[in-house]
């Protein structure tokens, strides 16, 4: 008898996730879901991916930030 396969829910530190992993490299664009889906294992059926991250705020150094922010958070 097969086993049953777990369903399995992805929380994503966005902020720290991009920061810390993907901003400056050629991974900035990369599907979360997919990615995850590679990962997960045979014995896991990936239901969802929640994706959570602070809103950042504009600066006189980088007045356009939430632009940016905004545009890659409508790409995922």
């Amino acid at each position: 008898m097969p086993r049953p396969l777990y369903r399995t829910i992805v929380y994503v530190d966005g902020f720290n996730f991009y920061y810390g992993e993907v901003r400056g490299t050629p991974w900035k664009w990369l599907d979360p879901a997919a990615l995850f889906q590679k990962v997960r294992g045979p014995q896991n059926n990936l239901v969802k991916v929640k994706y959570f991250t602070a809103r950042v705020q504009p600066s006189p150094n980088d007045p356009n930030v939430n632009i940016r922010q905004d545009v890659y958070m409508r790409a995922l």
